[in-house]
């Protein structure tokens, strides 16, 4: 991304994968915890898709994988449109599972659950609700990515089309950080990406929450 904001392509520089955080959805707004429940964009999650979508077509990806839960999915579908490109879904890119959490709000967790979501803040392994840890969302997701990725051209671009906590935990895998250092990658606002970029020594992060306008991050990670 230049300095006037604008999305600049980078050809020559080996290849990229862009992990974009899907559009709103009124669990968002209530804090409520999605993890794998099935939740719908809003009219105005839905208009953040196509803001973006507009923005990242002008990359040239070429691929485009999603989860298959409708808000990453339908998120996707934007981009498809304007790039004619086949969107492969793959559920291995849901958000984590979070058992007795998903459906409670931010302060129910906190009341019900206070000690287990301190304990996850501090990066331990915590199964949120009963679910998954941070490791497993990473080793489901990060080897689909992967694995997409190998198919690419040399310089070639994919976009990964997921959800909050599926992107942190992905991010820090293929950025080898270990699992309790997660946290201080910052959260994602809806429909923002974070771009990764080959280096010598394996991937770097070029650019993290980009597209961000002056909202709060309403997530699951947050």
């Amino acid at each position: 991304m230049s300095a006037t904001g604008e999305v600049t392509d980078r050809t020559g520089r080996g290849r990229r994968i862009i992990l974009w955080r899907h559009g709103q959805t009124a669990w968002n707004v209530e804090r409520r915890f999605q993890g794998t429940t099935d939740v719908e964009l809003t009219a105005t999650g839905i208009a953040q898709a196509r803001r973006a979508a507009r923005q990242l077509a002008s990359l040239r990806p070429d691929a485009i994988i999603a989860s298959d839960l409708r808000r990453a999915s339908d998120t996707a579908d934007e981009l498809a449109a304007l790039t004619g490109l086949d969107v492969v879904r793959d559920e291995a890119l849901r958000e984590t599972y979070a058992g007795v959490w998903q459906g409670l709000t931010h302060e129910e967790i906190i009341a019900r659950f206070g000690d287990d979501y301190a304990a996850w803040k501090r990066g331990e392994p915590v199964r949120r609700g009963g679910g998954e840890l941070e490791t497993e969302v990473a080793d489901r997701a990060a080897p689909v990515v992967l694995r997409h990725t190998e198919k690419l051209p040399e310089d070639g671009t994919l976009v990964v089309v997921s959800h909050g906590g599926t992107i942190r935990t992905t991010i820090g895998r293929l950025l080898g950080l270990e699992s309790h250092h997660w946290e201080s990658l910052g959260g994602l606002t809806n429909c923002c990406w974070s771009v990764l970029g080959e280096g010598a020594r394996g991937w770097r992060l070029l650019e993290h929450n980009a597209g961000t306008l002056p909202e709060p991050v309403l997530g699951d990670d947050d």
